[in-house]
């Protein structure tokens, strides 16, 4: 598949090869056209897999000031080839800035905030359109309404913590409701619990997040973002606190779906789980496999996408969102715009 996406061109069919030709470059595929495109319409390129470019195209981006971006066919990032440093430091200088305006930094964390509630109330509602029994549907509905209360007092939030606080209860309102979606009583919910999870389901979040995370990083890294200061959640040694920020508002409608489609349609059940002493719970060598087959295979769904107003495949939304907050941080957007499903 080769996309062009806010100036970014993302190449992630494997065996595809990109060149130079005179002011433009050219995507081959075994079987199939080439895609041309002329450089002055990219600012840079992102591949994914298996793909190889030749040596001319790769100096003619670095003499431009344009990066080569490569990832792993899982989302994480390799390496970026590029030439002498020009706007990175800039944007990270903008980032470091923006971090320590606390106007600034609480406005970019209740967006984040915000679309993370949005989604967590549409999953909700979704699947109470799809429940059995009215009384599931109740439940559920109940559960998004209490949500959405959040939302109109976000704004005015100026706190950090208050902010927090918010995420935090809906987070627990929305945990709860989510064992009424559930059509398996071997991989029910029993609240959050992480290091370590305590129960299977636990487990495979924990397991979907840490791939979400990745994909995030990778998202940061590739826009030249510092993936260690975030905006919502604190700065610690080792931590990527903006892969972090960027993964809230997917953390609903990338990884939660994809764990309630695998136990819902039974893909995985209690066999595809490790129960250790002390009660921690991992997943086996085989239930990775099943993972990892289907976030593979929903990197390509694609999801309307608000502000580039096309659908994006779900393996590039973090890329998408990450170059957005870039934009804002540059100040070419007046805010964050968090990524929200629609129906």
């Amino acid at each position: 598949m080769v996309t062009d996406l806010l100036n970014t061109l993302y190449v992630q069919t494997d065996g595809a090869h990109i060149k130079l030709d005179h002011d433009a470059v050219v995507v081959e595929v075994d079987g199939r056209g080439p895609t041309r495109l002329p450089l002055s319409r990219i600012e840079s390129i992102v591949c994914i897999g298996r793909v190889t470019a030749s040596p001319p195209v790769l100096a003619r981006c670095a003499g431009d000031g344009r990066s080569v971006v490569w990832l792993s066919a899982n989302g994480r990032f390799a390496y970026r080839i590029q030439g002498p440093t020009g706007g990175n430091v800039l944007l990270r200088r903008a980032q470091h800035l923006a971090y320590g305006d606390a106007e600034r930094r609480t406005a970019i964390a209740r967006n984040i905030v915000a679309g993370k509630l949005k989604n967590s109330r549409r999953v909700l509602l979704r699947s109470a359109r799809d429940a059995v029994d009215d009384d599931t549907r109740r439940e559920l509905r109940s559960a998004a309404d209490a949500i959405v209360q959040s939302l109109p007092a976000l704004p005015s939030h100026r706190d950090l913590d208050v902010i927090r606080g918010v995420e935090g209860r809906a987070a627990r309102t929305y945990f709860s409701a989510l064992n009424h979606v559930l059509r398996s009583d071997v991989l029910a919910l029993d609240g959050r619990s992480r290091r370590p999870p305590r129960d299977p389901l636990n487990a495979l979040l924990s397991f979907l997040y840490g791939l979400l995370r990745s994909q995030c990083w990778s998202a940061c890294e590739t826009v030249g973002l510092d993936p260690q200061v975030g905006f919502l959640h604190g700065i610690r040694p080792g931590r990527p606190a903006l892969a972090l920020d960027l993964m809230e508002e997917f953390r609903p409608v990338i990884a939660d779906r994809l764990a309630l489609t695998l136990v819902n349609r039974r893909q995985l059940g209690d066999s595809d789980f490790e129960h250790f002493p002390g009660g921690a719970v991992r997943l086996t060598d085989r239930g990775r496999r099943t993972v990892l087959e289907a976030w593979q295979g929903q990197r390509s769904s694609e999801f309307a996408h608000a502000v580039v107003k096309r659908p994006v495949p779900a393996g590039l939304l973090p890329h998408i969102q990450a170059r957005l907050l870039a934009r804002h941080l540059r100040a070419d957007l007046e805010a964050y715009i968090p990524f929200t499903i629609r129906g």
